[in-house]
């Protein structure tokens, strides 16, 4: 039996490819950090282990018997004073040491779509300063860049509920997101495969405008979307840099993604309109009179 250690499982990500990879007979054991809770895991997980990746010394012998070593493990809010260079980077890259150290055979890395061509922004230049490690590492590896994330655009049927969307630019550019169980399903058959760079998108492409669009349909409100300039966007994000480089480098990569086509080879079933209207029932969803409450 192939024996996975999941980088990463209580994330969005990383829970999905747990569980595909559990649905797959592969023997999955699951890296998380002490603090996180790990109910939710153990339904698609072997065994789990406890590591910060940030701290080499807490990940001796995690990758033990393991044959392939799945990351997706990045950092988006700013936590304990940690940059993208701490988790993204080194993070990772004390993860592969340590796979190299046990003999693991492969190591398959989850970064970003047109990655090569973003290394000017701080969040993609960790992520592929770390596949130059890892190419040079001569592990054999797997890179999947998928184009983003279903969860990413929750930000739009949030906006949507309150009855306005904000976009960055026209809101022209297209874009193929992917949701976690189908960018899972990519993620497993790399584990499996022979290919070492993957692009990967949802199965349908719209604009941003279209987004917006179909979250307000899910919703049932009127459309309602607004259009921030992209010069007065970039304007802002200097301005952010100049207090907090984090958040200033996170709004420089959603600037970017907003205002250029990111579409990239299509799989999966999953529709944003489908997933829009599963947010929406989730909202909907009430405790009914007689249940419970806390004490």
């Amino acid at each position: 039996m192939q024996r996975v250690l999941v980088a990463g499982a209580t994330g969005y990500l990383g829970a999905f490819v747990a569980r595909e990879l559990e649905s797959r007979g592969r023997f999955v054991r699951a890296l998380v950090r002490p603090s996180k809770k790990v109910e939710a895991l153990w339904d698609s997980t072997d065994e789990i282990v406890h590591g910060e990746i940030t701290r080499p010394e807490t990940l001796e012998h995690v990758c033990d018997g393991i044959d392939v070593v799945f990351s997706s493990v990045g950092i988006t809010r700013q936590k304990d004073g940690l940059t993208f260079r701490d988790v993204d980077y080194q993070g990772n890259k004390n993860l592969l040491d340590e796979a190299l150290r046990a003999g693991v055979r492969k190591f398959v890395y989850v970064s970003a779509v047109n990655g090569p061509s973003l290394r000017h922004l701080d969040i993609v230049a960790a992520h592929e300063d770390f596949v130059d490690e890892l190419k040079a590492s001569g592990i054999e590896y797997a890179v999947l860049r998928p184009t983003g994330y279903f969860s990413d655009m929750g930000e739009i049927f949030a906006m949507a509920k309150k009855g306005r969307v904000w976009l960055i630019g026209d809101g022209a550019n297209r874009v193929n997101p992917i949701h976690g169980a189908d960018l899972a399903v990519a993620c497993a058959d790399a584990i499996e495969g022979r290919e070492t760079e993957i692009d990967v998108g949802g199965p349908e492409t719209v604009t941003w405008n279209e987004a917006a669009e179909l979250a307000f349909q899910a919703v049932g409100r009127q459309v309602k979307i607004s259009h921030v300039p992209t010069r007065l966007m970039w304007t802002v994000v200097r301005l952010v840099r100049l207090f907090n480089r984090h958040q200033g480098e996170l709004l420089a990569f959603f600037t970017t993604m907003a205002t250029t086509d990111v579409v990239a080879p299509a799989v999966g079933v999953h529709t944003l309109e489908a997933h829009f209207r599963e947010l929406n029932g989730r909202d909907s969803q009430v405790l009914p009179e007689s249940a419970d409450a806390p004490c």
